[in-house]
């Protein structure tokens, strides 16, 4: 067992395994919303509209996280405008908004050799080198990530399943679907810092479809979800100490892996009752 728990004597793994965990019950719990709506692409658009704020902040020496704010704001600003003053569906818009702030990110990056250690650090995201302050950035944003589901509860699954019905019912689609693009930033700003915005993907959608696929409850949905990225922050970093790989990439790959076994597992209890009842 010394295996298991040899990684996590260090002080700065402790404080990696407790970031990487609250990323990870952040990514979950908005994951579910994201998945059950269908705003995959939305959400990965936003990991990587991040990237030319994140930039400037870092030529202008400021703190990243305030730059990811503004790429965020940007992004969802840029694809609620050009939805409304036009009449291009919503998948055109962020594909535009997506690939423009992606371009507009490798332009400022380009720009300046000083930025190549901060490319993989921004891309890839920095694990290992979480500070104690942003353990307490992440313990503020999953509270206020938990707090928000929990009360707004009804208004979100609505919309998820039936906007009509949530607008019946007195919600405002626009208000409740600009909550969910708002949580789905906080979490992809937050974030980024454990796994990089090229990673950050994969704790949002990864352990929140593993819920889905097992459950058919939302709070057991968010429940599987959260187990599932913790296990996956664990397993990862175990796997980077033991094999001196990327711990971040490590995290998302045993993510993924996680949700095929879970896909091929449920794939396989289906084909049995199947065969049950003939």
């Amino acid at each position: 067992m010394e295996w298991l728990t040899e990684p996590f004597s260090a002080p700065f793994m402790q404080r990696t395994l407790l970031a990487g965990c609250l990323a990870a019950v952040i990514c979950a719990t908005v994951g579910t919303y994201v998945v059950l709506r269908g705003l995959a692409f939305m959400g990965d658009a936003l990991a990587h509209g991040v990237l030319p704020g994140v930039a400037v902040a870092t030529l202008l020496q400021v703190e990243p996280m305030l730059g990811a704010i503004a790429g965020g704001l940007v992004m969802i600003g840029g694809v609620t405008l050009v939805t409304s003053r036009s009449r291009l569906s919503n998948d055109t818009a962020i594909g535009l908004l997506f690939v423009g702030m992606l371009a507009l990110g490798v332009v400022i990056v380009s720009k300046s050799d000083a930025f190549r250690g901060d490319l993989v650090r921004i891309l890839f995201g920095e694990v290992l080198a979480v500070r104690p302050s942003g353990v307490i950035v992440l313990a503020v944003a999953a509270a206020f990530t938990l707090t928000v589901t929990y009360v707004l509860r009804r208004p979100l699954l609505l919309l998820c399943f039936d906007p009509d019905q949530a607008h019946m019912a007195g919600y405002s689609r626009r208000l409740f679907h600009f909550v969910l693009l708002a949580l789905v930033g906080t979490a992809v700003v937050v974030s980024f810092q454990v796994v990089g915005t090229l990673l950050v993907i994969a704790l949002l959608l990864a352990p929140a479809s593993v819920g889905v696929l097992v459950s058919t409850r939302l709070s057991r949905m968010m429940v599987v979800a959260c187990a599932t990225g913790c296990v996956s922050v664990f397993c990862g970093l175990l796997a980077s100490w033991h094999l001196d790989i990327a711990a971040g990439a490590s995290i998302a790959l045993v993510a993924v892996i996680v949700f095929f076994v879970t896909l091929a597992g449920t794939g396989l209890v289906r084909l049995r009752r199947i065969g049950a009842v003939t």
